[in-house]
This record gives structure tokens, sequence and C-alpha cells, in this order.
């Protein structure tokens, strides 16, 4: 896709995922917008991945650590087709599959995730599974910033490095915000690129909420030969809706219907 094609997907995706959360009148609103740039150029630019390949060995692997903002990996899977959009209706409803977290009853799901600092380490054995295989597949995974505490993240940083495994990328979702407050405040984890270089990963710093600058940062993968890839992308919670831009209280903050409409006329 060209660089306007990819921000007008991110434009349509934040004001699908808008219009779903309303309707559920549940969802994890700020970090979904904050992220929906990643998962659409990793969905519509990078990855090997699609309805008619996904039972196949050979295709690429994404597992969302960040499991709570699954709206916006919803919203992206029925784009790409793996199932019908309609099926949105009946998020967050009795008996749908369609929860608040992911899970594999959901067509285009690798695994079930919402278990903070889940994600990664069974990205680490996916990708040691291909090193292993002699598979050519890559694995990428989405690290939210209030996860990275997580005792389990550090583990599988060791062991991806341990390992050698370039065909992993990790990309952390750096909004700055969690659900009790500015992560600096709640458990400070800077520097976190140093620590991470230190830990034997190849890093960039990315403008998470540009999708060209993030096309371009994904084409250079992997970064180095012989280490797993580490993509900090510095993102706006809330990004694209002015009154719920870094505002703490969207973390999981549904809309009224006036303040749904003002979002909405201004993604249009």
């Amino acid at each position: 896709m060209t660089s306007i094609e990819l921000q007008e997907k991110s434009r349509i995706y934040r004001r699908k995922i808008l219009e779903y959360i309303y309707k559920a009148k549940a969802g994890h609103t700020g970090g979904s917008l904050s992220c929906i740039d990643i998962l659409n150029v990793l969905y519509n630019d990078t990855m090997n991945v699609n309805p008619e390949n996904f039972k196949s060995g050979d295709r690429d692997r994404y597992i969302q650590s960040k499991g709570h903002c699954v709206e916006a990996l919803f919203v992206v899977l029925a784009d790409k087709g793996f199932f019908p959009e309609t099926d949105l209706e009946t998020l967050c409803k009795y008996k749908s599959h369609y929860i608040g977290h992911p899970t594999r009853k959901v067509n285009g799901v690798e695994q079930n995730t919402g278990a903070l600092g889940h994600g990664l380490p069974i990205c680490v054995g996916t990708a040691l599974a291909a090193k292993m295989d002699e598979k050519s597949y890559r694995v990428f995974t989405l690290l939210g910033d209030g996860e990275l505490p997580e005792g389990s993240n550090w583990e599988a940083f060791l062991s991806a490095s341990h390992y050698k495994l370039d065909n992993l990328c990790a990309i952390l979702d750096y909004n700055k915000l969690q659900i009790t407050g500015k992560n600096a405040d709640v458990l400070n984890t800077e520097p976190i690129a140093d620590k991470l270089k230190s830990f034997g990963w190849a890093v960039r710093e990315v403008d998470g909420n540009d999708p060209q600058k993030l096309k371009e940062t994904l084409d250079q993968l992997p970064f180095e030969e012989g280490k797993p890839s580490f993509v900090i992308a510095h993102t706006i919670k809330g990004k694209g809706v002015s009154y719920m831009e870094n505002q703490l209280k969207w973390h999981h903050g549904v809309p009224s219907a006036e303040q749904y409409e003002l979002a909405i006329s201004e993604l249009s």
C-alpha cells in the first residue's frame, strides 16, 4: 500500500473501533486507538498472513500480547476477510466469541492472550520452533508499555537473545499511560532502549502513529543478523480524537452519544 492508502486505512479503522466500542458499551478505547497504525502496517504491508494461508505452516505469526486492546485486532481481521464484519455487532454480547481479549475461537487469532506478559514468551517459543524446523516464517508481537514490567517478559528477552532469534520482532505500543497512571509513576522501565540493547536485542525507535515511518522501519527487518528486533513505537493514547488524546480516563472509557458523534466527525 502507498503512504496515503495506509493513512486512509488507519482513519477508517479508528472510526470502526469507536463504532463497535460504542455499540458494545465496553472496550479499551485509548489503547486501541494508539496501536491501530501498527496493526494496519503489519497486516496490510509487512506480514505474510491472510485467510487463505492461515493454516499454512509457512505463514507469519502475529500474537497480540497487549490483548485487552482486542478491538483494534478484530477490526483489522474483519477488514482482511478472516470473518464477516457483521460478526462484530455481537462484540461483548452473551455467547459471542468476540469478547474483551483475543481467543482462538475467532478466525485469524493465533493464541489466547490478555494475561499480561504472556505473549512474548509464546512468540519466543514459536520463533525458536521455526529455527529448529528450518522454516522461514517470522513472528511478531505487540506489547503494551504497561505490561513491560512483567517478569516473564524479561525472561523472554534473555531467551530470544540467547537463541539468536532474528526471525522475531516485538513492537512496543509506547503511549506512556496505563490503567492507573503514567508508566513513569507506576513503575518506571526507562531507559527501555538501553536495557533491551544490553539484553542483546537490536532496537529501533519510530513514530508509532505514522504508518509510512512504521513501514520504513519494518521493511528493515531483521535489524541485525542473529539478534531479535525490538521496535519502540512512540504513540499517543486515544490518537485521532482530540478529547481522548493523552487522557487516562479513556484507557477503557466508552463515549456517550454526543462524544461519539464528535469523535466520528473528527475522523471524517
